[in-house]
């Protein structure tokens, strides 16, 4: 379900649409993708509902560039924000509305970011060490892996990267640095690789791969940034409004996880009889129970179909939940 246009094949496309249309149909839906990239989801959920109104957030200008493209393509229906997603109330406040019906993360990095080897986020290619998403950002990974003590950066690896050779590798990198700056994807890769057990480096693919993956949410502070706007993402959803978030490591899902299960029980304590919250004026009792109800049976994943055509879409983890009740 990709765009030739946008050169850029969505994870799980089909599942996202099915699940968020029927929250999206009906006549001044908004649905608010929290992480727009290339547009690819973006761009089969405008076609299929067709009274739907965007607003996309990227903090990463390029992105913003291609859904301006986005915007012409679909007059009217489109607002962009160029700002990381944590940001999300405000946003949509200064569109213009209070509730929406819809919410899209599909979190981590882009395809496009991952592609220009200019942007430092791929351990395969030579560049320099970057990785920021918002390039105008002061923090880059070279700052990092050059300026924080061997105990910080061991820190970073181990929970970012849950790189069990994480002390090893930070050890390695203080060393190597003290004899010159560590400025380029390749050098970091080479110190990495030398750092770990020859045995260990035989399986798990890259042996660099956690070590970036690390640095990329310490630059851009992902986990932060997710557990500040997925709880007011929820807030921000009407009655009958969908949430679907698409995670790529198990960070990430974690955190969707507890927040959609956090949401979705019921507050009332175990065992007590009636459950009832205050009616409002010459109204009944009115019954309270859980805000959400989730709309999948744990972490759906990309069938061995899509796998085969897109394997950036073999990490994927998708979880959803529809709002049922509004807040007392």
């Amino acid at each position: 379900m990709g765009s030739p246009a946008y050169g850029h094949v969505p994870v799980m496309a089909g599942r996202v649409v099915t699940l968020l249309t029927p929250a999206l149909s009906g006549p001044g839906a908004v649905l608010v993708d929290a992480t727009l990239g290339r547009a690819g989801h973006a761009r089969v959920l405008l076609d299929a509902c067709p009274g739907l109104t965007l607003i996309g957030i990227d903090a990463d200008s390029t992105a913003i560039e291609r859904g301006n493209e986005l915007a012409g393509a679909y007059p009217g229906r489109v607002m962009l924000a160029h700002a990381f997603y944590d940001q999300i109330a405000a946003i949509v406040a200064d569109a213009g509305y209070s509730r929406i019906q819809g919410v899209l993360f599909d979190l981590g990095v882009s395809s496009p970011q991952l592609d220009d080897p200019g942007r430092g986020f791929a351990y395969s290619r030579d560049a320099p060490l970057d990785m920021r998403m918002d390039p105008s950002g002061e923090r880059t990974a070279s700052d990092i892996v050059n300026d924080y003590p061997a105990a910080e950066l061991a820190r970073v690896l181990r929970e970012y990267g849950e790189e069990r050779f994480a002390r090893r590798i930070a050890e390695a990198v203080v060393r190597e640095r003290a004899r010159q700056p560590v400025t380029s994807t390749a050098r970091l890769s080479a110190i990495v690789r030398d750092a770990i057990p020859a045995a260990a480096r035989r399986t798990g693919g890259n042996p660099a791969k956690r070590t970036f993956q690390a640095l990329r949410i310490e630059v851009n502070d992902e986990l932060g940034t997710l557990r500040r706007a997925l709880p007011a993402a929820l807030d921000l959803l009407a009655r009958g409004g969908r949430v679907v978030a698409l995670a790529y490591h198990s960070l990430e899902d974690r955190l969707v996880k507890r927040e959609l299960a956090a949401r979705s029980a019921d507050p009332a304590p175990p065992g007590l009889p009636v459950r009832a919250r205050p009616a409002e004026a010459g109204a009944g009792p009115v019954a309270a129970g859980p805000q959400f109800r989730l709309l999948t049976r744990g972490a759906e994943r990309p069938d061995s179909e899509e796998v085969t055509s897109n394997p950036r879409a073999a990490s994927a983890r998708l979880r959803a939940a529809e709002r049922i009740r509004e807040a007392p």
